[in-house]
């Protein structure tokens, strides 16, 4: 089920990637060649965009694809990196908490309002909808990063190393040059 769900997930978020990039080259290529364009065009790219960075926050953390500042942490002894690892969370957790309560609010208002998109004929809720599912699915990723934790399969947030990343490119870079001059 997890894979289905992972599976699942990867393939909104190319779908959503797609379609945007898509509908862009499309826009440009009539705004600029034919001197016309699609009045929804622009909303549509803004919608598929928020709803992109919502799935990817969430996909994020399973990956570890995050930049996090963790020089001083990584100083730290093992069980003291967990302890932080674990307020870390229960922070971003409280935070998806807030943020779930108020999508919920909005959500509500826009529907007891009634309105709809400006340019696309569906209602704004709907559209908006993605800051509760978004946040939801953050948060139950966040509960099995804490899990995990909590059971020492991890110490916390696994995070990109951009400098560890950079260092390796060099020395690739390095061997490289090396090569080509023999």
């Amino acid at each position: 089920m997890n894979t289905f769900i992972n599976k699942l997930e990867e393939g909104i978020i190319s779908l959503l990637l797609a379609a945007m990039t898509l509908l862009v080259f499309v826009e440009v290529v009539l705004r600029f060649g034919f001197n016309v364009g699609i009045m929804w065009a622009q909303e549509l790219t803004l919608l598929l965009s928020g709803w992109m960075v919502m799935f990817g926050v969430s996909y994020g953390i399973k990956v570890g694809s995050h930049i996090g500042v963790d020089a001083l942490v990584k100083l730290f002894p093992a069980h003291v990196r967990r302890t932080v690892g674990i307020v870390a969370i229960l922070l971003c957790l409280a935070y998806c908490g807030l943020f779930l309560f108020g999508s919920w609010v909005f959500l509500g208002k826009l529907i007891k309002i009634g309105i709809h998109l400006h340019d696309i004929p569906i209602p704004k809720w709907v559209a908006y909808s993605i800051l509760f599912v978004g946040m939801a699915m953050l948060a139950v990723r966040l509960l099995h990063l804490l899990w995990a934790v909590i059971q020492g399969r991890a110490e916390g947030f696994k995070l990109l190393d951009e400098a560890k990343e950079s260092m390796q490119l060099a020395k690739k870079e390095v061997v490289d040059l090396e090569g080509d001059d023999e």
